[in-house]
């Protein structure tokens, strides 16, 4: 049976310790879609210095954070959100997790305080893989695969989001939370 098949839409792949790559390290990407043409999704735990309303002309009254959701096209804006009953169009990708949606209603939304950053998030950038690439990462052991709740992808803190996931994935992976970053200097 090939790795990949434990890989779908909404999985949580998170980068193992020692991963080697920059955009990646200790990372957490939500899955969105995956086919055999290729995958993509978000990284859940990258921040950057920049507020949705500087990237937007129109006014943003809520300081809502932007997150790096992949070393892929950096000019594209993207989110995922919670909330259902507010935004139409959505992509469910995991139970309670949506991708996309009427983006107007959105920012209407935000600025009348009706959505906050517990229900949506947004990404510049996205995460994305051709083909068998990301079969090849799995045989590589470059990931390790998951799920979880929107609860907990919405909610749990980012700088501590991929150590959660993995104490949360129990067994060895709560050891390897606790894997210091440079292990030579232990």
């Amino acid at each position: 049976m090939s790795s990949i098949a434990s890989i779908s839409k909404g999985s949580l792949l998170i980068a193992e310790p020692f991963l080697g790559d920059p955009n990646f390290d200790r990372s957490v990407v939500l899955i969105c879609d995956h086919n055999e043409h290729g995958s993509f999704g978000f990284i859940l735990n990258q921040t950057t210095e920049l507020l949705l309303g500087e990237v937007l002309e129109e006014t943003i009254y809520q300081d809502i954070p932007l997150y790096l959701g992949g070393p892929v096209e950096k000019n594209t804006l993207h989110f995922i959100h919670r909330r259902p009953d507010l935004i139409e169009d959505g992509s469910e990708i995991a139970e309670g997790v949506y991708w996309g949606g009427d983006f107007e209603k959105v920012k209407a939304l935000l600025n009348v305080n009706k959505l906050t950053n517990d229900d949506v998030r947004f990404f510049i950038g996205y995460s994305g893989w051709g083909g068998s690439q990301l079969d090849s990462e799995m045989e590589q052991k470059s990931w390790y695969v998951s799920s979880n709740t929107a609860d907990f992808i919405f909610t749990t803190p980012v700088n501590g989001f991929w150590r959660e996931v993995l104490k949360e994935m129990g067994g060895k992976y709560r050891s390897i939370a606790h894997y210091p970053i440079d292990p030579t200097l232990n």
